[in-house]
């Protein structure tokens, strides 16, 4: 492969728990300056197995690696979709107390999480069966804003290997492992639950008002299983 594959991840194979956790904490922080965390050759290899033609889909971005690129979901990996503020809070959740994340991007004012097969399906149904509203040692949970799911049948844009534009879609956890760990959705409903606590206690404190998304366009909107 060519030698844009060749940066090493700031979250690369063998890197202990805590330089995990500080490495994804200086990537939040960074934020203003569009830092953009570097995918690896296995990474890519990872991302490139979710197609029917992997060898292609590698060519292709070996030809063009500032370009983003389209991937299918529902087989390697689902996605969920968040609001952008709310899903720096389930990240910040799940690398402060929780497991750490898989690979998560930002795009267009959204949190991409990149979750384990199935997700997609079951995360909506726990979603809704949780008692939102009910306290617990962080006080009480406020229903969290839309996530769309995205699983079988669905596709998601993902950052080019290499940084491209600054308004284009940017790796906050890049892929750096061909086996890397997916929360699944029980995990991501424990983000959920704490992230929609942290959220409350925000109002509550009269730090301003909660970000709500904006509607979803008619493009936008999913599946109806995984709305």
């Amino acid at each position: 492969m060519s030698a844009w594959l060749r940066d090493e991840s700031p979250l690369s194979p063998g890197t202990g728990d805590d330089e995990r956790r500080l490495d994804v904490f200086a990537l939040l922080r960074d934020e203003g300056r569009r830092h953009t965390a570097r995918i690896t050759q296995a990474g890519a290899d990872w991302l490139a197995s979710s197609g029917p033609y992997p060898r292609s889909t590698l060519s292709h971005w070996a030809a063009r690696p500032t370009a983003p690129g389209v991937l299918s979901c529902g087989s390697v990996f689902d996605v969920v979709n968040v609001p952008w503020v709310f899903g720096r809070r389930m990240l910040e959740r799940l690398w402060s107390e929780g497991p750490g994340s898989g690979p998560v991007a930002a795009h267009r004012g959204r949190t991409l999480l990149f979750a384990a097969p199935g997700t997609a399906q079951r995360l909506p149904a726990l979603l809704s069966w949780e008692e939102w509203g009910g306290t617990g040692a962080e006080g009480p949970a406020q229903a969290p804003p839309p996530l769309f799911c995205h699983g079988v049948g669905d596709a998601v844009t993902v950052p080019p290997l290499t940084p491209g534009a600054v308004s284009g879609p940017r790796w906050v956890v890049a892929p750096d492992t061909r086996h890397p760990w997916l929360p699944g959705p029980e995990v991501l409903l424990w983000a959920c639950v704490r992230a929609a606590r942290a959220t409350a206690g925000t109002a509550r404190a009269g730090s301003g008002p909660i970000p709500r998304p904006r509607p979803a366009t008619s493009a936008e909107r999913l599946p109806q299983s995984c709305s």
